[in-house]
């Protein structure tokens, strides 16, 4: 049986040496680096860096840029500016990265992963994926629970953009999952599982998800709530012997056969893992997966990979206890050779869904939304979201009026932004608007949110500005105003 990494339940946040930086491992990265910048400590922990410090100072350029668009205002009749962030603070210790939020009506859960500053058996550091929880109604200065420990390996597959997620369905009942190595290969790793009934104090034996028990890639999973658990879709490697589907064409040497597929499952109550259908026989190697449910089942979302090397959108329905077939989201028509590291998300509210996505079809980089009004069985038009030039990394979080909050990275001169826009399902937008600025490199991540009600809570990487530092994970509550669309 292979090591599954320590479970430590709800434990206090161990004392830990000088940390270790974190390590990403894995997917190619294809953007450059970022100039140092200082830096200073402030009391009571945490680091108020240049990007930190620019989270207002974007806000107040967004305000400006507001008014200048507008022309002259008499005072009190300025503008209000679309978002506001109001920052909090969780427990996170230095060299924590790759935050994952979710939500039910009562709080904000978060998981992230974070090293221990200690070195284990296989000579690699310790890392832990932790998770903390924050009131719904919290005010703005209200803390964060303790940090609790999921689990802690010098075994696990520590990835930019393939990480650890945290779920919650209400009355305390959440489900977890981080990535254990299961072979020699550099993506061969097991998706191991684990569930609580009260609110995280305990935690269920972790088991792997899928039950093939081949050393591959097996990770990008999204869970979604069910009647007997959380029902879950990843990417299943299975076929692929050991490595990419895209190893041939790529002449990476990581072995390969077969192509990657999407699969699903159910993780019951009491922490059962069920691998239980193939949904896709072929899809992209190594992009986030996305799920939501609707009244008519479930909506799940991922790029395709056809012959010809078409990597667009897709998504699968579940409807009475049936999966459908994937069909695209839009036709994009994007023909790349390689996975461009880049998934969809997804939100949905009764039979109303939206998506997000990046795409680079004509050599032209786009994100944008689509909605559907039919639980996901037909979507509407493409609406572009993007300022020109975007990273991707998007998610998106369907609000009570019917329109969508979309994030995703931008780049700008020398790094990137955080980007915030609103959407209809007419078609119009709201002005796009930077929250935070952060890197372009692969460390940098993918931004995270949830909705509680009308809160909105944003997590994301800040990386480090010097040599000697480490990367911090930040949050931050997201106010949605009522902007003026176009």
């Amino acid at each position: 049986m292979r090591d599954r990494a320590k479970v430590l339940g709800g434990g206090p946040h161990p004392a830990r040496s000088e940390d270790h930086p974190a390590r990403s491992e894995g997917h190619p990265a294809r953007c450059g680096g970022h100039p140092a910048r200082r830096s200073r400590t402030i009391r009571g922990g945490g680091r108020t860096t240049a990007r930190w410090l620019a989270v207002t100072a974007a806000m107040t350029a967004g305000m400006t840029a507001g008014l200048a668009a507008g022309g002259c205002s008499p005072a009190g009749d300025a503008p209000e500016a679309p978002f506001r962030l109001t920052a909090s603070h969780p427990p996170v210790a230095d060299g924590a990265g790759m935050p994952f939020v979710a939500a039910d009506a009562a709080r904000f859960y978060m998981s992230w992963t974070e090293p221990t500053g200690e070195v284990g058996p296989t000579g690699r550091p310790i890392h832990a994926v932790r998770f903390a929880t924050l009131d719904a109604d919290a005010g703005p200065d209200a803390g964060w629970s303790a940090p609790r420990t999921l689990a802690a390996s010098d075994r696990f597959f520590v990835n930019w953009a393939d990480f650890p997620s945290i779920a919650a369905a209400g009355e305390g009942r959440l489900a977890a999952h981080w990535l254990l190595r299961s072979g020699d290969g550099t993506y061969d790793y097991d998706i191991v599982v684990s569930t609580s009934g009260d609110g995280g104090d305990r935690w269920s034996e972790p088991r792997v998800m899928h039950a093939d028990g081949v050393a591959a890639e097996h990770g990008f999973l999204s869970f979604f709530p069910q009647e007997e658990g959380f029902g879950a879709v990843w990417l299943d490697g299975r076929h692929t012997v050991g490595g990419h589907g895209d190893a041939e064409e790529s002449g990476e040497g990581h072995g390969g056969g077969g192509a990657m597929t999407l699969r699903a499952g159910l993780l019951t109550w009491d922490g059962e893992a069920r691998d239980l259908d193939e949904l896709d026989a072929r899809i992209c190697d190594c992009c986030q997966t996305g799920a939501a449910v609707t009244d008519e089942g479930v909506v799940a979302v991922y790029r395709g990979r056809t012959q010809d090397e078409i990597r667009d959108i897709l998504a699968v329905r579940l409807v009475d206890g049936r999966w459908e077939a994937p069909a695209p989201v839009h036709d994009d028509g994007w023909q790349i050779p390689a996975c461009p590291v880049n998934g969809p998300a997804v939100s949905a509210a009764g039979r109303r869904v939206v998506t997000a996505w990046f795409t680079g079809a004509g050599n032209e980089p786009r994100v944008s939304v689509a909605f559907s009004d039919d639980a996901g069985a037909r979507w509407g038009p493409r609406i572009p979201v993007d300022t020109g030039a975007p990273l991707g990394r998007v998610d998106v979080e369907l609000l009570p009026d019917g329109s969508a909050l979309v994030v995703w990275l931008e780049a700008t001169a020398d790094e990137a932004s955080i980007m915030a826009r609103r959407a209809y399902a007419d078609g119009r937008t709201g002005d796009a608007h930077p929250l935070a600025l952060t890197s372009q490199v692969r460390a940098s991540g993918f931004p995270r949110m949830a909705r509680a009600g009308d809160r909105i809570l944003l997590a994301w990487t800040e990386l480090a500005e010097t040599r000697g530092q480490e990367s911090t994970v930040r949050a931050a509550w997201l106010e949605v105003a009522s902007p003026d669309v176009r």
